[in-house]
């Protein structure tokens, strides 16, 4: 039962940002995104170049967990970004707010499922 919930977690998350990441750079090009995006979001992006790099890191990480590869690495990059939109969800557009807490409920299951990728980060080392 635990595998199962962790793949259809990381499957899940993954998905989630594959879209999210391909819906940017709609925005980007000027294109009508699939996806209505929110305008308080898309004003914290000044410059575009914030904005490529969010959305390569989004898509790239979503078809890393999708295809089950270098996990915890996908999860240590993303941490931030959900985080961020956990924030922004909770402090300025609650619109999104139930899909920033059920990206952050399966982020925490997957760091917990591969916490002993994570451990050593935590370990104090001697000087």
């Amino acid at each position: 039962m635990s595998k199962a919930f962790m793949s259809i977690s990381r499957i899940g998350l993954g998905f989630i940002f594959l879209i999210a990441g391909l819906n940017g750079y709609f925005v980007i090009f000027n294109f009508e995104p699939f996806i209505a995006t929110s305008p308080e979001a898309m004003s914290l992006f000044e410059f575009d170049y914030l904005l490529i790099i969010e959305k390569s890191l989004e898509i790239i990480c979503g078809i890393l967990l999708i295809i089950n590869r270098f996990v915890p690495l996908a999860l240590a990059i993303l941490s931030p970004i959900i985080v961020n939109i956990f924030l922004l969800h909770l402090f300025l557009d609650r619109s999104l707010l139930l899909l920033a807490v059920i990206l952050v409920v399966m982020q925490s299951y997957l760091l917990f499922c591969y916490r002993k990728n994570f451990i050593s980060l935590l370990e104090k080392k001697p000087l």
